[in-house]
């Protein structure tokens, strides 16, 4: 029986179990050993009381931090203030053990720098049992949203000939050799040689081929890994992340931020319904105002503006930012944070910004200075969504592409379908690793994913 569901079951008191797990901890001395078993299933540990005579003292010896055990014994109520239960151990099996003197999950506190060069071992702690479990929760709150409001899940490719954002930060994927690649006779690369015929990348959005799902079956969502070749060694980017981006036909800008509310409070409910053991142990480790912070986000109406106003609140507030504010300038996260933290003190969408510094198929507006873009502003993080309503017209869209001397050969099926029934449609992206890092409330996103990519760290 797993150990959540012996510390949740009442009826289970008096009768003989089996556990299985990892020893956390052990204390005691040569007539009574007490061991904290845990198995993954929940941040708290079962007590496990060994009477140590009645057992070999060569198997007591490898009951130490880290070894896998399993024990069989009577379930009955505990006199200790800490575990409502507790197990008689009658049966003790070791399956695997672990030498003190290099085991390095050692009952110690351990630096969160310490645990990523250890990776492969970090899950068995409580901060990383926790993160892991909310992050299984949140998939699956993703997923079940999506299903319930008639959304169809899209397998977009992660192998691609188009680079979404146009900012050429993309991994190439290729089969030449690395030493000797085919040449043409200017000395660049023949990648008409290469497995795909083409030079191609692993993706970075799944949204334009989303939207082409979304121009067929109105609703659709992807929810996949993405990559990104930007040498950023900060604690909020990763070479290799998770993205949820959802693309819907015959939305507005309006109702993309509808959704876009909608979807985050669902979220977060959702964690605090189902994860709230796992919320409050990082809370007391971790981040105080946690479940705070959720609470909020939940408890108002996201503010929503536009960029220009939002210039202006930023210029005329007094703030001596990093970053010179000015029209033009895309919003650092320090700009973010005044208007959510300081200005509005609720969650902000801003709208409308300048076409100059965002995406080719944003939806251009009348003015012709700027495209109906939507972010989503969090407190603590700054922008948690990114989204737009796309632009449909053929013309506008040839246009801006053009304009930004983007290869139109590898984007001629995206341009295809606005000739071919072209609707309205919108659709954003939210990058998981994101959500995950705002509802633990951990300070680096290399703490929320298994195993981090960053620039000189492919690790484990």
């Amino acid at each position: 029986m797993r150990v959540k569901e012996i510390l949740q079951s009442p009826e289970a008191i008096g009768k003989s179990l089996e556990a299985k797990g990892w020893i956390r901890t052990k204390r005691g001395n040569k007539n009574i050993v007490f061991i904290a078993l845990n198995d993954g299933s929940t941040i708290h540990s079962i007590q496990v009381v060994i009477n140590a005579p009645d057992f070999p003292e060569d198997l007591i010896r490898q009951l130490t931090t880290g070894a896998c055990i399993g024990i069989k014994g009577i379930v009955v109520q505990s006199p200790g203030k800490e575990q409502s239960v507790e197990i008689q151990a009658d049966d003790i099996t070791v399956y695997g053990s672990a030498n003190p003197e290099t085991y390095p999950l050692q009952k110690k506190g351990h630096s969160l720098e310490f645990l990523r060069e250890i990776a492969h071992l970090r899950p068995r702690t409580n901060t990383f049992g926790a993160i892991l479990r909310i992050r299984h929760a949140l998939a699956f709150a993703i997923h079940k949203y999506f299903n319930d409001n008639g959304f169809y899940y899209l397998h977009t490719p992660i192998i691609t000939g188009s680079d979404c954002e146009g900012a050429g930060e993309m991994f190439r994927v290729t089969t030449l050799s690395a030493s000797n690649p085919p040449v043409l006779k200017d000395g660049k690369v023949d990648f008409s040689e290469d497995f795909f015929g083409k030079e191609t990348s692993l993706t970075v959005s799944g949204q334009l081929e989303g939207e082409l799902g979304a121009l067929a079956l109105s609703r659709v969502y992807t929810f996949g890994p993405t990559f990104r070749a930007e040498n950023s060694n900060t604690p909020r980017h990763l070479a290799e992340f998770w993205m949820i981006e959802p693309e819907m036909a015959f939305y507005e800008i309006d109702d993309n931020m509808d959704l876009a509310e909608d979807f985050l409070k669902s979220l977060i409910r959702y964690a605090l319904d189902h994860c709230r053991d796992d919320l409050e142990f990082l809370q007391k480790m971790y981040d105080g105002e946690l479940i705070d912070r959720l609470t909020f986000i939940l408890d108002n109406t996201f503010e929503r503006i536009t960029y220009t106003e939002a210039i202006d609140i930023l210029v005329q507030s007094g703030e001596k930012f990093e970053f010179q504010v000015k029209w033009g300038v895309d919003l650092q996260t320090e700009h973010e944070r005044y208007l959510v933290e300081k200005h509005y003190k609720k969650p902000v969408m801003v709208t409308d910004y300048p076409k100059d510094i965002k995406a080719f198929y944003m939806k251009q507006n009348d003015d012709g200075r700027t495209v109906r873009g939507m972010d989503v502003l969090f407190p603590k993080i700054g922008e948690i969504i990114g989204g737009s309503q796309r632009e449909e017209n053929y013309d506008k869209l040839k246009s801006r592409i053009s304009e930004l001397k983007l290869p139109e050969k590898d984007l001629w099926w995206y341009l295809e379908t606005r000739l071919f029934g072209t609707a309205p449609h919108s659709g954003f992206g939210l990058g998981f690793e994101r959500l995950v890092l705002f509802i633990t409330g951990m300070g680096n996103i290399r703490d929320v994913i298994p195993f981090p990519r960053t620039p000189k760290n492919a690790e484990f």
